[in-house]
């Protein structure tokens, strides 16, 4: 097998020599997916790409086309004409899916391939990262840990660039600076990041390689001048990303650590401020309602009756001049309803009235003026 290999890598690049650069090794997980970055020279960029799957050039069959897209979804493939740079992607990778080739067409010649191995694993890669596509912001720093459990040299190389081996280093005038954080980590720090920056990096341990997209954009987040931030993506060892690199069901997490005070002070006194107001609207209710039922139970309480005054009009009946020695005295007696009270008492009263008769002295006018006026209480 290590022979076959050797020969495929000698023909690849005896065929390719100056056309398409690409990753040799990667190492991934059964089930997930993987991209693989294929960099061409300029003279290419109009030209069709593809990806063609199998062991040997001469008999491999066509995965995916830029012209022609894979109707069943297995493979991607994409053109970045600005960075020279096609991209296959291979998903639910199994144990056949081992053998490609990156391959430009050239119109009336022969085409030029670049081969690339998967070693695919039901358990933990050899090297492995937690995302393949990653993002910084301008001017600040990112972290990459590449988590690996084979021993050799680690390095950390841009697509179609040099690479980082030692401790520090640059990359197109980009800081790099590198250390084993665990036996089992090798972490990259990006420092200053630039927007030109963005493209395709690889991890590299042996002779095993794992591809890393970087994209770097503008931070909107605003953020005072004396705060300092960095973006940190970090892993845990035995890990598998959605990109098939890790190992499912651990966890891994991508934090960005930012140090700066943002203002909060409107969200925070909006909310005790409708609190309060709401507070104030139901003791206004419950005010208003309990008022309103003391006003209604005192109209209804009805005034205790007054002493009542009975006026008898007591009227004399002319009399002749013939008549002296009797009078009639006629009383009229008018009874008030009393009004409710709080009492109970009977509806009927008997009321008593006296008639007088007196007699009268016999005058010679023949009128009588006698009144009787009687009080009834």
């Amino acid at each position: 097998m290590a022979a076959h290999l050797i020969i495929l890598l000698l023909f690849s690049v005896l065929k390719g020599v100056h056309s398409i650069t690409t990753v040799s090794k990667v190492s991934v997980k059964a089930g997930k997916s993987i991209s693989i970055p294929c960099l061409y020279e300029s003279q290419y960029i109009n030209h069709v790409k593809y990806l063609c799957e199998g062991y040997y050039w001469n008999f491999c069959r066509y995965a995916v086309k830029t012209n022609k897209p894979d109707p069943s979804g297995k493979y991607l493939i994409s053109d970045d004409k600005k960075q020279n740079i096609f991209t296959v992607t291979i998903n639910q990778l199994t144990n056949e899916n081992t053998d490609y080739w990156c391959v430009v067409e050239i119109n009336n010649g022969e085409d030029y391939p670049q081969y690339f191995h998967l070693s695919v694993t039901r358990g933990t890669p050899s090297l492995y990262v937690d995302h393949q596509r990653i993002t910084g912001y301008i001017g600040e720093s990112i972290t990459i840990r590449c988590n690996h459990s084979n021993s050799g040299e680690m390095k950390w190389c841009r697509l179609g660039r040099n690479c980082v081996t030692g401790s520090s280093g640059s990359i197109d005038g980009t800081t790099v600076t590198t250390h084993m954080s665990d036996p089992n980590v090798f972490t990259v720090t990006m420092s200053g990041l630039r927007s030109k920056d963005s493209g395709w990096y690889w991890c590299a341990k042996a002779d095993i390689q794992i591809p890393v997209y970087l994209t770097v954009t503008e931070n909107t987040t605003t953020t005072p001048t004396t705060a300092t931030t960095s973006t940190t993506i970090s892993t845990t060892i035995h890990t598998v990303a959605e990109n098939g690199t890790m190992e499912q069901g651990k966890t891994s997490t991508i934090g960005e650590n930012k140090q700066h005070r943002d203002s909060f002070a409107p969200r925070i006194l909006i909310i005790p401020l409708s609190v309060l107001i709401w507070i104030v609207i139901v003791v206004l209710f419950i005010w208003f309602i309990l008022r309103h039922k003391q006003r209604k139970a005192d109209s209804s309480v009805t005034p205790t009756a007054e002493e009542e005054i009975i006026y008898s009009d007591v009227r004399p009946k002319k009399r002749s001049l013939a008549k002296v020695d009797k009078e009639v005295t006629y009383s009229e007696v008018r009874l008030y309803k009393k009004g409710k009270s709080s009492f109970a008492e009977s509806e009927t009263e008997i009321l008593y009235s006296s008639v007088v008769r007196k007699q009268r002295m016999k005058r010679g006018d023949g009128k009588d003026t006698g009144v009787t006026l009687e009080h009834i209480s």
